[in-house]
Protein backbone atom coordinates (compact mmCIF):
# COMPACT_ATOMS: atom_id res chain seq x y z
CA UNK A 1 0.00 0.00 0.00
CA UNK A 2 1.57 3.49 -1.25
CA UNK A 3 2.31 5.88 1.58
CA UNK A 4 0.58 9.65 1.24
CA UNK A 5 2.50 12.20 -0.21
CA UNK A 6 2.41 15.56 1.89
CA UNK A 7 4.05 18.23 1.01
CA UNK A 8 5.90 20.99 3.24
CA UNK A 9 6.42 24.08 1.97
CA UNK A 10 8.17 26.95 4.03
CA UNK A 11 7.27 30.13 2.54
CA UNK A 12 8.72 33.04 4.28
CA UNK A 13 11.31 32.83 6.76
CA UNK A 14 11.83 36.18 9.06
CA UNK A 15 15.67 35.72 10.65
CA UNK A 16 16.22 37.25 13.84
CA UNK A 17 19.09 36.82 16.07
CA UNK A 18 19.32 35.34 19.50
CA UNK A 19 21.69 36.57 22.26
CA UNK A 20 23.87 33.58 23.15
CA UNK A 21 23.24 32.90 27.12
CA UNK A 22 26.25 33.39 29.40
CA UNK A 23 26.47 31.25 32.83
CA UNK A 24 27.59 34.00 34.42
CA UNK A 25 24.07 35.76 33.79
CA UNK A 26 21.40 34.59 35.92
CA UNK A 27 18.88 36.49 34.46
CA UNK A 28 18.80 35.43 31.34
CA UNK A 29 16.49 32.51 30.84
CA UNK A 30 17.07 28.84 29.80
CA UNK A 31 16.65 27.39 26.38
CA UNK A 32 16.14 30.29 24.86
CA UNK A 33 16.11 28.10 21.58
CA UNK A 34 15.42 24.72 21.34
CA UNK A 35 17.45 22.31 22.94
CA UNK A 36 19.30 20.10 20.40
CA UNK A 37 21.16 16.82 21.31
CA UNK A 38 21.17 13.18 21.44
CA UNK A 39 18.86 10.54 23.87
CA UNK A 40 19.88 6.87 24.46
CA UNK A 41 16.27 5.40 24.58
CA UNK A 42 15.63 4.90 20.66
CA UNK A 43 18.99 3.42 20.19
CA UNK A 44 19.84 1.35 23.98
CA UNK A 45 16.26 1.62 25.84
CA UNK A 46 16.94 0.67 29.23
CA UNK A 47 20.31 -1.23 28.71
CA UNK A 48 22.58 1.92 27.77
CA UNK A 49 26.05 1.51 29.12
CA UNK A 50 28.80 4.16 29.98
CA UNK A 51 31.23 3.06 27.08
CA UNK A 52 27.71 3.60 24.85
CA UNK A 53 27.30 7.52 25.98
CA UNK A 54 31.17 7.89 25.55
CA UNK A 55 31.10 6.78 21.57
CA UNK A 56 28.45 8.89 21.07
CA UNK A 57 29.45 11.93 23.09
CA UNK A 58 32.67 11.47 20.77
CA UNK A 59 30.95 11.26 17.91
CA UNK A 60 28.73 14.19 18.92
CA UNK A 61 31.99 16.55 19.37
CA UNK A 62 33.55 15.39 16.22
CA UNK A 63 30.70 16.29 14.08
CA UNK A 64 27.52 17.57 15.36
CA UNK A 65 29.04 20.59 18.12
CA UNK A 66 29.90 22.97 15.44
CA UNK A 67 26.44 22.80 14.38
CA UNK A 68 25.05 22.87 17.73
CA UNK A 69 23.94 19.90 18.82
CA UNK A 70 25.23 19.75 22.55
CA UNK A 71 23.26 17.93 24.88
CA UNK A 72 24.19 14.16 25.46
CA UNK A 73 21.10 12.52 27.49
CA UNK A 74 20.97 8.88 29.51
CA UNK A 75 17.28 7.37 29.53
CA UNK A 76 15.66 5.56 31.71
CA UNK A 77 16.64 2.90 34.12
CA UNK A 78 20.48 3.45 34.48
CA UNK A 79 19.80 2.58 38.42
CA UNK A 80 17.95 -0.91 37.55
CA UNK A 81 19.79 -3.93 37.97
CA UNK A 82 18.90 -7.02 35.98
CA UNK A 83 15.90 -5.80 34.27
CA UNK A 84 14.43 -7.76 31.13
CA UNK A 85 11.98 -7.03 28.89
CA UNK A 86 10.04 -9.61 30.82
CA UNK A 87 10.17 -8.64 34.32
CA UNK A 88 10.57 -4.79 33.46
CA UNK A 89 7.24 -3.91 34.51
CA UNK A 90 6.98 -6.38 37.42
CA UNK A 91 6.56 -4.37 41.07
CA UNK A 92 9.14 -3.39 43.04
CA UNK A 93 12.17 -4.18 40.54
CA UNK A 94 16.02 -4.28 41.21
CA UNK A 95 17.00 -0.51 42.31
CA UNK A 96 20.14 0.98 43.16
CA UNK A 97 19.90 3.97 46.32
CA UNK A 98 21.60 5.71 47.86
CA UNK A 99 21.68 6.37 52.38
CA UNK A 100 19.21 9.20 51.78
CA UNK A 101 16.73 6.68 49.12
CA UNK A 102 17.81 9.00 46.13
CA UNK A 103 18.35 6.47 42.90
CA UNK A 104 22.13 6.12 42.10
CA UNK A 105 23.62 4.57 38.95
CA UNK A 106 24.15 0.87 38.54
CA UNK A 107 27.80 -0.16 38.48
CA UNK A 108 27.43 -2.78 36.01
CA UNK A 109 26.48 -0.13 32.99
CA UNK A 110 28.38 2.69 34.71
CA UNK A 111 31.44 0.71 36.50
CA UNK A 112 32.75 4.83 37.12
CA UNK A 113 29.46 5.43 39.42
CA UNK A 114 31.18 3.24 42.04
CA UNK A 115 32.56 4.24 45.62
CA UNK A 116 30.15 7.20 45.92
CA UNK A 117 30.70 8.95 42.58
CA UNK A 118 27.49 8.93 40.69
CA UNK A 119 27.44 10.61 37.24
CA UNK A 120 30.04 12.96 38.01
CA UNK A 121 33.06 10.84 36.13
CA UNK A 122 30.36 10.77 33.04
CA UNK A 123 29.47 13.88 33.44
CA UNK A 124 32.81 15.38 33.36
CA UNK A 125 33.76 13.51 30.23
CA UNK A 126 30.80 15.01 28.70
CA UNK A 127 31.72 18.01 29.88
CA UNK A 128 35.38 18.15 28.53
CA UNK A 129 33.94 17.46 24.94
CA UNK A 130 32.60 20.85 25.39
CA UNK A 131 29.00 19.34 25.70
CA UNK A 132 26.44 18.97 28.01
CA UNK A 133 24.88 16.12 30.17
CA UNK A 134 21.47 15.19 30.98
CA UNK A 135 19.63 12.35 32.45
CA UNK A 136 16.47 10.49 32.64
CA UNK A 137 14.60 10.74 35.77
CA UNK A 138 11.15 8.86 37.29
CA UNK A 139 8.54 11.01 39.13
CA UNK A 140 8.35 9.70 42.63
CA UNK A 141 10.30 7.93 45.23
CA UNK A 142 11.69 3.96 44.62
CA UNK A 143 9.93 1.61 46.54
CA UNK A 144 13.37 0.74 48.13
CA UNK A 145 13.72 3.84 50.03
CA UNK A 146 9.99 3.48 51.68
CA UNK A 147 11.06 -0.54 52.86
CA UNK A 148 14.24 0.30 53.88
CA UNK A 149 12.31 3.61 55.44
CA UNK A 150 15.22 6.12 54.45
CA UNK A 151 15.57 9.37 55.96
CA UNK A 152 14.86 12.64 53.79
CA UNK A 153 18.06 14.58 53.26
CA UNK A 154 18.24 17.31 56.30
CA UNK A 155 15.17 16.35 58.11
CA UNK A 156 14.35 14.11 60.50
CA UNK A 157 11.12 13.07 57.83
CA UNK A 158 11.50 9.34 56.60
CA UNK A 159 10.50 8.18 53.07
CA UNK A 160 7.41 6.14 54.13
CA UNK A 161 6.25 9.46 55.59
CA UNK A 162 6.05 11.62 52.01
CA UNK A 163 5.07 8.59 49.80
CA UNK A 164 1.75 7.92 48.13
CA UNK A 165 1.73 4.66 47.59
CA UNK A 166 -1.55 4.76 45.60
CA UNK A 167 0.17 6.87 43.16
CA UNK A 168 2.33 4.94 40.94
CA UNK A 169 3.26 5.07 37.36
CA UNK A 170 1.11 2.68 34.62
CA UNK A 171 4.35 1.53 32.75
CA UNK A 172 6.83 1.32 35.50
CA UNK A 173 6.05 -0.20 39.01
CA UNK A 174 9.82 1.14 40.62
CA UNK A 175 8.31 4.41 42.52
CA UNK A 176 5.57 5.71 43.94
CA UNK A 177 4.21 9.42 43.73
CA UNK A 178 5.54 11.54 46.42
CA UNK A 179 2.78 13.62 48.54
CA UNK A 180 3.20 16.93 48.11
CA UNK A 181 0.90 17.81 51.14
CA UNK A 182 3.52 16.17 53.99
CA UNK A 183 5.96 17.50 55.57
CA UNK A 184 10.06 16.62 53.99
CA UNK A 185 8.07 16.35 50.27
CA UNK A 186 9.50 18.87 48.75
CA UNK A 187 12.86 18.59 50.85
CA UNK A 188 13.18 14.89 49.27
CA UNK A 189 12.73 16.52 45.67
CA UNK A 190 15.89 19.25 46.94
CA UNK A 191 17.85 16.18 47.65
CA UNK A 192 17.19 14.75 44.14
CA UNK A 193 18.25 18.05 43.00
CA UNK A 194 21.37 18.70 44.86
CA UNK A 195 22.59 15.29 43.71
CA UNK A 196 22.28 15.30 40.09
CA UNK A 197 23.93 19.16 40.25
CA UNK A 198 26.69 17.98 42.47
CA UNK A 199 27.21 15.29 39.32
CA UNK A 200 27.29 18.11 36.62
CA UNK A 201 23.58 17.61 35.17
CA UNK A 202 22.33 20.26 33.17
CA UNK A 203 19.65 18.44 31.79
CA UNK A 204 16.54 16.63 33.42
CA UNK A 205 13.93 14.04 31.44
CA UNK A 206 11.15 13.77 34.06
CA UNK A 207 9.03 11.12 32.98
CA UNK A 208 5.76 10.26 34.41
CA UNK A 209 5.01 13.72 34.65
CA UNK A 210 2.84 15.02 32.31
CA UNK A 211 0.13 12.48 30.99
CA UNK A 212 -1.53 12.19 33.60
CA UNK A 213 -0.61 15.66 34.84
CA UNK A 214 0.63 16.02 38.23
CA UNK A 215 1.49 19.95 38.65
CA UNK A 216 2.31 19.52 42.43
CA UNK A 217 5.40 17.53 41.44
CA UNK A 218 6.33 19.50 38.28
CA UNK A 219 5.87 22.48 40.34
CA UNK A 220 8.31 20.83 43.05
CA UNK A 221 11.08 19.57 40.95
CA UNK A 222 11.57 23.40 39.32
CA UNK A 223 11.36 24.88 42.85
CA UNK A 224 14.06 22.37 43.48
CA UNK A 225 16.33 22.85 40.13
CA UNK A 226 16.06 26.51 40.88
CA UNK A 227 17.36 26.15 44.89
CA UNK A 228 20.68 24.43 43.03
CA UNK A 229 21.63 28.03 41.33
CA UNK A 230 22.92 25.85 38.40
CA UNK A 231 21.39 25.54 35.07
CA UNK A 232 19.22 22.55 34.56
CA UNK A 233 16.91 22.43 31.75
CA UNK A 234 13.79 20.70 32.65
CA UNK A 235 12.01 18.43 29.93
CA UNK A 236 8.61 16.98 30.50
CA UNK A 237 7.65 13.63 29.77
CA UNK A 238 5.22 11.27 28.82
CA UNK A 239 2.81 12.74 25.74
CA UNK A 240 0.75 13.61 24.78
CA UNK A 241 0.61 16.61 27.30
CA UNK A 242 -2.81 18.11 27.88
CA UNK A 243 -2.92 21.54 25.89
CA UNK A 244 -5.87 23.28 27.95
CA UNK A 245 -3.14 24.53 30.89
CA UNK A 246 -0.37 25.36 28.40
CA UNK A 247 0.19 28.26 30.56
CA UNK A 248 1.33 26.08 33.92
CA UNK A 249 3.81 23.73 31.49
CA UNK A 250 5.30 26.32 29.90
CA UNK A 251 5.87 28.43 32.97
CA UNK A 252 7.49 25.43 34.88
CA UNK A 253 9.16 23.27 32.64
CA UNK A 254 11.60 24.02 29.08
CA UNK A 255 10.13 21.23 27.08
CA UNK A 256 7.02 19.06 27.08
CA UNK A 257 6.43 16.29 24.95
CA UNK A 258 2.76 16.65 22.67
CA UNK A 259 2.49 13.11 21.77
CA UNK A 260 3.16 9.42 22.72
CA UNK A 261 6.22 7.72 21.86
CA UNK A 262 7.40 8.74 18.30
CA UNK A 263 8.70 6.07 16.12
CA UNK A 264 9.68 5.65 12.72
CA UNK A 265 6.07 4.76 11.41
CA UNK A 266 4.67 7.16 8.91
CA UNK A 267 1.06 6.99 10.60
CA UNK A 268 3.09 8.66 13.40
CA UNK A 269 4.63 11.20 11.58
CA UNK A 270 1.68 12.11 9.59
CA UNK A 271 -0.63 12.35 13.44
CA UNK A 272 2.53 14.91 14.05
CA UNK A 273 1.41 17.98 11.88
CA UNK A 274 -1.74 17.51 13.64
CA UNK A 275 -0.18 18.22 16.89
CA UNK A 276 2.19 20.63 15.68
CA UNK A 277 -1.02 22.60 14.45
CA UNK A 278 -2.26 22.86 17.65
CA UNK A 279 0.82 23.13 20.22
CA UNK A 280 2.65 25.90 18.13
CA UNK A 281 0.89 29.32 19.23
CA UNK A 282 2.50 28.23 23.02
CA UNK A 283 6.47 28.54 21.52
CA UNK A 284 8.73 30.46 22.70
CA UNK A 285 11.78 31.29 24.10
CA UNK A 286 12.52 29.27 27.23
CA UNK A 287 9.48 26.74 26.77
CA UNK A 288 9.22 24.96 23.49
CA UNK A 289 6.66 22.03 22.77
CA UNK A 290 8.53 18.64 22.07
CA UNK A 291 7.70 16.93 19.17
CA UNK A 292 9.74 13.78 20.46
CA UNK A 293 13.39 12.24 19.35
CA UNK A 294 14.24 11.93 15.97
CA UNK A 295 14.39 8.23 15.37
CA UNK A 296 16.98 8.42 12.26
CA UNK A 297 19.76 5.87 11.84
CA UNK A 298 21.16 2.41 14.00
CA UNK A 299 17.45 1.95 16.53
CA UNK A 300 16.86 -0.63 18.92
CA UNK A 301 19.97 -1.85 19.23
CA UNK A 302 19.27 -2.91 22.72
CA UNK A 303 15.57 -2.42 23.63
CA UNK A 304 12.85 -3.94 26.32
CA UNK A 305 9.84 -3.68 23.85
CA UNK A 306 9.92 -7.30 22.24
CA UNK A 307 8.54 -5.63 19.17
CA UNK A 308 10.89 -3.31 18.27
CA UNK A 309 13.98 -4.96 16.33
CA UNK A 310 17.41 -3.72 16.11
CA UNK A 311 16.69 -2.12 12.51
CA UNK A 312 17.60 1.10 10.56
CA UNK A 313 14.85 3.67 10.45
CA UNK A 314 12.07 2.69 8.30
CA UNK A 315 11.65 6.13 6.97
CA UNK A 316 12.76 6.48 3.54
CA UNK A 317 15.05 9.34 3.18
CA UNK A 318 12.40 11.60 1.90
CA UNK A 319 10.12 10.55 4.62
CA UNK A 320 13.66 11.64 7.25
CA UNK A 321 13.64 15.29 5.35
CA UNK A 322 10.03 15.55 6.17
CA UNK A 323 10.01 14.58 9.65
CA UNK A 324 13.14 17.07 9.95
CA UNK A 325 11.74 19.57 7.83
CA UNK A 326 8.37 19.69 10.28
CA UNK A 327 10.54 19.47 13.51
CA UNK A 328 12.86 22.31 12.68
CA UNK A 329 9.71 24.70 11.22
CA UNK A 330 7.45 23.95 14.24
CA UNK A 331 10.92 24.38 16.46
CA UNK A 332 10.74 21.46 18.14
CA UNK A 333 12.82 20.18 20.19
CA UNK A 334 15.91 18.33 18.28
CA UNK A 335 17.15 15.14 20.00
CA UNK A 336 18.93 12.44 17.93
CA UNK A 337 17.30 8.88 18.66
CA UNK A 338 19.98 6.72 16.87
CA UNK A 339 23.15 5.65 17.40
CA UNK A 340 25.42 8.35 16.30
CA UNK A 341 28.73 6.53 15.16
CA UNK A 342 26.24 4.55 12.85
CA UNK A 343 24.91 7.24 11.11
CA UNK A 344 25.48 7.24 7.30
CA UNK A 345 26.53 10.16 5.55
CA UNK A 346 22.94 10.77 4.02
CA UNK A 347 21.58 10.60 7.18
CA UNK A 348 24.08 13.10 8.78
CA UNK A 349 23.58 15.10 5.92
CA UNK A 350 19.85 15.96 7.45
CA UNK A 351 21.56 16.62 11.12
CA UNK A 352 24.06 19.12 9.62
CA UNK A 353 21.69 21.41 7.29
CA UNK A 354 22.55 24.68 8.53
CA UNK A 355 19.22 26.31 6.49
CA UNK A 356 17.42 23.77 8.01
CA UNK A 357 19.35 24.35 11.59
CA UNK A 358 18.72 28.11 11.48
CA UNK A 359 14.77 27.90 11.14
CA UNK A 360 14.95 25.49 13.70
CA UNK A 361 17.50 27.95 16.04
CA UNK A 362 16.72 31.63 14.55
CA UNK A 363 12.88 32.32 13.43
CA UNK A 364 9.99 33.22 15.07
CA UNK A 365 6.03 33.05 14.21
CA UNK A 366 6.21 29.45 12.55
CA UNK A 367 2.93 28.21 11.68
CA UNK A 368 0.49 26.17 9.66
CA UNK A 369 -0.99 28.51 7.56
CA UNK A 370 -2.23 26.05 4.88
CA UNK A 371 -4.04 22.73 4.44
CA UNK A 372 -5.65 20.94 1.59
CA UNK A 373 -5.44 17.36 2.13
CA UNK A 374 -2.08 15.94 2.11
CA UNK A 375 -0.59 19.77 1.23
CA UNK A 376 0.77 21.31 4.36
CA UNK A 377 2.13 24.21 4.10
CA UNK A 378 3.97 26.71 7.29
Amino acid sequence: MSRPQLVLIALILFYSLTACRSDNNKNVPLAITPPMGWNSYDCYGHLVTENDVKANADYMAAHLKEYGWEYVVVDYLWYAEGLTSENIRFENPPQHIDEYGRLIPSPTLHPSSVNGKGFKPLADYVHAKGLKFGIHIMRGIPYQAIEKNTPVKGTNIKASEIANREDTCSWYQGLCGVDMTRPGAQEYYNSLLELYADWGVDFIKADDMSSPYHADEIEALQRAIRRTGRYIILSLSPGPTFIGNPRHVSTHAQMWRISGDFWDQWPKLRHQFDLCRMWAPFSGPGHWPDADMLPVGQLSIRTDIPELKPRRSQFTYEELKTMMTLWCMFRSPLMIGGNLPDMTPEELSLLTNKEALAINQRTTGNREIYRSGNTIVW
